[in-house]
């Protein structure tokens, strides 16, 4: 029998569940390739949260939108793959914490990320999401997708209004020249947001990073260069 070459190599040996383990047959294949999968692997051994982090990463290797001293707004945040990342590419520190991350579940705490336990869509999320971070952010992420219950359009649905909501705030708080990026699903309900991001970014760009698995639906939504909140005119005062 041939020797393992390492969890990630291409001749490594893989995992399999007994069909005797008591698991439905799509359970069982989903933790085959979850514990299969050298993204699974690689952030166990680089000590990501999630392989959801790589995603991310080769995003911002792509389109740099990570700097030093930028601001960021983590939606969706739990267990924290993608606040590790910013904060880390942006130097952001516990002393003066440049990433803010929301999650209605717990996330353990994160060097240089603050975090509030609270469902984004809570009335006052917004504003205790910018009161946290004391100025206006230069970049909102969000991996925000909402709880699957097996019937995919629905599933759609649910995850495009999220992602309908996490645009709406972003062009809401957005520095002049900030960027937007959201997890979105391929297959209609999209034209709203895109038609709205279009509007208010120089640019619009679909991005499937290579973490994202090839027969998964997700895609990634990628808004650059918020062009500025259009300032309404004062009143013309009364004769």
């Amino acid at each position: 029998m041939k020797k393992p070459t390492g969890g990630s190599g291409p001749r490594a040996l893989k995992t399999r569940i007994k069909k005797k383990s008591g698991l439905k047959n799509s359970s069982r294949r989903w933790l085959e390739r979850h514990m299969n999968d050298p993204y699974v692997h690689r952030s166990k051994a680089e000590g990501f949260r999630s392989r959801a982090a790589f995603k991310l990463i080769e995003i911002d290797d792509r389109y740099k939108i990570l700097r030093p001293g930028t601001k960021v707004i983590d939606l969706g945040a739990a267990p924290g793959g993608w606040s590790q990342v910013a904060a880390s590419r942006i130097g952001s520190t516990n002393d003066a914490p440049s990433v803010v991350a929301i999650d209605y579940l717990d996330m353990d705490a994160i060097p240089g990320v603050a975090f509030l336990k609270m469902d984004f869509l809570e009335p006052d999320a917004p504003d205790r999401l910018m009161a946290m971070l004391g100025g206006a952010p230069d970049v909102v992420l969000s991996d925000m997708a909402a709880p699957t219950t097996g019937h995919r359009r629905t599933d759609h649905i649910r995850t495009m209004h999220l992602c309908e909501v996490a645009a709406d705030f972003a062009v809401s708080v957005l520095k002049p020249g900030g960027h937007f990026l959201a997890k979105t699903f391929q297959g209609g309900a999209e034209d709203v947001v895109l038609d709205m991001l279009k509007k208010n970014f120089a640019s619009v760009h679909h991005v499937k990073p290579p973490a994202s698995r090839a027969e998964s639906v997700e895609l990634y939504l990628f808004a650059k260069g918020f062009k500025g909140r259009v300032q309404t005119p004062p009143a013309p005062p009364e004769a």
